[in-house]
């Protein structure tokens, strides 16, 4: 996962640097950009084909991967894990199987919450959430801290178990996972969900920078990456190792809060309690921008029709109240699969246009010699 990570900054940084070196703005004076408009601007209009394949994946990304189910899947796990750990209460959902009744509720509410903002354009909702996130982030890493403080005389011994995890994986798994190849797999994988480098949505935000320079918007992307998986995905996971939770046999969010009843020093129910309000905003928000991702993906192949975006919102409302409902390895699979397609074309463009980044960074950082640019 680090090791994605770090080659996944100089991959962010490419997006940066091209969303806004090609990015053009539409007739409402909005600024436009992403990989399609890379494809398209810097490849060549030859090369339009490459870029509509890449929106066609973005959508499928943004309906069935990590914008829907995963987000909700591990929003739904949260609740249940607080409320009713056990699944005492119950109810059984003809032709699809029994469910905790948080679920339920929860796949409810959230898809109205999103309902709510995509379609009826209450923005108050997302502009809380967007408040909020932040405080979240820093409650999230001060208790991961804190879980690590606590559990600071197993970090030898977990570092050990991840290094002979990462290249024996047999010694560590007793050959359940026992290979380098799925080791790495599902470290490039989850590196990849944490941060997107290299999917090619993070510059269809990044074109919307109040910023002229491109490399300045590289480096600013490049951060987020760092910040995301080389920190807070990093002391999740030595939690996670810390406290053995990897090895009983349990899935998805589960593994991160038995991890925290485990390694903190509160009652199990303050920790569930802590997880699932960091997990429902950062998940929800993560939603709502990927709604974005995808909307502009489909306004690109389809022409700027808005009828078509609008019946795709009532989808992806319905993708939302699915997700609960699906399992944890269905999730991941579909995730990974639409991911890999959708970084495909972007990958190609930023390989192509590499010389493009070089030199315009090459400029930049001349510029900052000579004091002609401020830093």
């Amino acid at each position: 996962m680090i090791v994605a990570a770090f080659f996944g900054m100089a991959t962010k940084f490419s997006e940066g640097l091209l969303a806004i070196k090609y990015r053009v703005v539409d007739k409402d004076g909005h600024s436009l950009g992403g990989p399609f408009y890379y494809i398209e601007q810097g490849m060549g209009s030859k090369w339009k084909w490459l870029a509509k394949i890449f929106a066609f994946f973005g959508v499928c990304v943004g309906l069935f991967g990590i914008g829907t189910f995963s987000q909700v899947n591990g929003i739904a796990s949260a609740i249940q894990n607080f409320f009713d750990p056990n699944k005492v209460h119950t109810m059984a959902i003809p032709g699809i199987g029994t469910y905790s009744w948080t679920v339920v509720i929860a796949s409810l509410v959230l898809s109205i919450c999103v309902a709510l903002v995509l379609i009826g354009g209450i923005k108050r909702i997302a502009n809380v959430s967007q408040i909020v996130v932040p405080f979240m982030a820093i409650i999230y890493v001060v208790i991961s801290l804190t879980l690590i403080i606590c559990n600071i005389t197993e970090i030898p011994a977990a570092i050990v178990t991840v290094v002979k995890g990462a290249f024996n994986p047999s010694a560590v798994t007793g050959g359940a996972v026992g290979t380098l190849f799925i080791a790495m797999q599902s470290g490039v994988a989850r590196g990849i969900f944490s941060n997107e480098s290299g999917l090619g949505s993070a510059p269809i935000a990044a074109a919307a920078a109040k910023t002229k320079e491109p490399v300045r918007q590289g480096l600013v992307s490049m951060t987020g990456t760092f910040i995301d998986t080389i920190i807070i995905c990093t002391m999740t996971g030595l939690a996670i190792v810390l406290t053995g939770t990897w090895d009983m046999g349990l899935e998805g969010v589960a593994v991160t809060t038995k991890a925290f009843q485990l390694g903190l020093p509160f009652p199990n129910q303050v920790a569930s309690f802590i997880l699932m309000v960091c997990l429902v905003f950062f998940a929800f928000t993560t939603i709502l921008g990927w709604d974005y991702y995808s909307e502009r993906c489909l306004e690109y192949l389809t022409g700027h029709k808005k009828a078509v975006v609008k019946a795709y919102r009532w989808l992806y409302i319905l993708a939302v109240f699915i997700g609960p409902f699906m399992t944890v390895s269905a999730v991941w699979t579909i995730a990974d699969i639409f991911n890999g397609l959708m970084a495909l074309p972007n990958l190609i463009a930023v390989t192509a246009l590499s010389g493009v980044v070089v030199a315009e960074t090459k400029v930049y950082m001349d510029g900052l010699k000579k004091d002609k640019i401020q830093p």
